[in-house]
């Protein structure tokens, strides 16, 4: 069908796609990106902790040793945090620039809830340990060792590489809105917080994935509320019943099935090597979006559900304010994770039309906004193939949405194309992000460098 011959034209053009000539670089850094890394961990950079502006200081000290001019870079302190533009000048002002995107912040870690400190790094058994040792200082690290790798080696881009660190991806996101704001000019951003490679437990690889659209995050408050009294006095309308009522209605409710080209064509790589009744729907659903029996098998297996659809769900609840009265007030927070393309303000138009005028829904001040899918550009495809078959000879490349939310909602919303490239290639059991004990292989270190360098000489030319 449509989706599958467009996809593997665009894994031809990407295997037929034509080395850039370009000086070549010094040998890639593996000590100095460790050291890098190591470095970036013991950085707190958690919100409140005030120390991103050192590590965004610490960052422009690598790169200033490597050749970048001072007033390349921009380190802006805003709202408790900073962001760090980095800006590699091209040969060719007239070329639009391309944004490479990542975080500086990470996500809090108690010491004493940890095998190791957190904020000191381990090298043990093969592994970096520490907060933020994958989400997201390894690919920043790795990012900043190439560009730095590549200044030095005199390589002159057609157009300018513009590194943009925001400080607080994990939170508020603030920064983010304000560097999407200053670089929507850009061609394309590459996030190096989204996509990624998958190993089996024996460390071979399955699959990379290119990350080009990703549902817009929203929480909503659905309350209710009632004059209460003496609970030796039940009335009918109680608030916490009221809710309940409210929220069974919500479970029970189907939202509608949706797809776009990047869904269908990961659904229908996905479908390959899923076996039995999953795996063939999966794969006539990509062929046809509107196959009814695929979608039913689909939307019957919770692992593959939200793929098709927005999900919102019901995740805290809060009710009355003394165990001897009746409630005056019930809140339930719903968390939605929201389909591209469809706003947020319908989906608030549709629970409230689900529950009913008896319950109030009001959205929660998040930091998401709504984004809509990257277009799956073959140029992109194809730097991003190239780097990978030359890791991985022949390994799926497969366009992926993700269900959480990056820096890329910005960027999109925005007008500009983001696509997430992470060069990692991990397993499952290794995946400790904003978890305890989170670690990244030391193995992982140099296909990541040569990632990034054969991705930036194709596409910043």
């Amino acid at each position: 069908m449509l989706i599958r011959t467009f996809a593997a034209a665009l894994l031809a053009t990407a295997v037929a796609a034509p080395a850039l000539a370009a000086p070549k670089a010094p040998p890639l850094p593996h000590d100095q990106a460790l050291e890098i890394l190591k470095t970036s961990i013991s950085h707190r950079t958690v919100a409140g902790a005030g120390k991103t502006v050192a590590y965004a200081e610490y960052l422009k000290g690598v790169l200033l040793a490597a050749g970048y001019k001072a007033d390349e870079i921009t380190i802006e302190p805003m709202a408790g945090t900073a962001y760090m533009i980095a800006r590699y000048p091209g040969t060719d002002p007239k070329k639009k620039p391309i944004v490479i995107s990542g975080h500086m912040d990470v996500v809090e870690a108690k010491p004493e809830d940890w095998t190791r400190n957190p904020f000191t790094p381990v090298v043990e058994n093969g592994y970096v340990f520490g907060r933020g040792a994958v989400d997201n200082k390894f690919d920043v690290s790795m990012m900043v060792a190439t560009l730095a790798n590549l200044r030095k080696s005199g390589w002159k881009p057609g157009r300018d590489v513009i590194l943009a660190l925001s400080g607080d991806e994990e939170t508020t996101m603030r920064t983010t809105a304000v560097l999407a704001q200053k670089l929507k000019d850009a061609e394309l951003v590459l996030n190096i917080d989204g996509g990624g490679g998958s190993l089996t437990e024996e460390g071979k690889p399955i699959s990379f994935g290119i990350q080009g659209a990703e549902k817009t995050y929203a929480d909503f408050h659905l309350s209710v509320t009632d004059p209460g009294g003496h609970s030796s006095r039940p009335t009918p309308t109680n608030a916490i019943y009221r809710l309940a009522k409210a929220l069974d209605k919500l479970e029970a409710y189907e939202w509608p099935t949706m797809s776009n080209e990047i869904t269908r064509a990961s659904l229908a790589a996905a479908g390959g090597n899923t076996p039995g009744a999953v795996g063939a729907a999966l794969k006539a659903f990509a062929a046809n979006p509107a196959d009814a029996a695929a979608i039913k098998t689909i939307r019957d297996d919770p692992a593959w559900s939200p793929a098709l659809h927005t999900t919102c769900v019901a995740t805290m609840l809060e009710g009355g304010h003394a165990a001897n009265a009746l409630p005056q007030k019930a809140v339930a927070t719903v968390n939605c994770r929201i389909f591209p393309g469809t706003s947020s303000a319908s989906v608030k138009d549709t629970l409230a039309s689900i529950v009913g005028k008896d319950v109030k829904v009001e959205r929660l001040d998040d930091g998401s906004i709504d984004s809509p899918a990257s277009p799956l550009r073959p140029d992109v495809i194809a730097a991003v193939t190239k780097a990978v078959h030359a890791r991985f000879p022949g390994l799926p490349i497969v366009p992926a949405q993700a269900s959480g939310a990056t820096d890329s909602m910005y960027f999109r919303a925005a007008g500009v194309p983001s696509y997430g490239v992470s060069g990692l290639f991990m397993k499952d059991s290794d995946e400790f992000s904003h978890g305890l004990n989170e670690r990244a292989p030391i193995s992982a270190i140099d296909g990541d460098l040569a990632h990034y360098d054969s991705i930036l000489r194709d596409l910043a030319k």
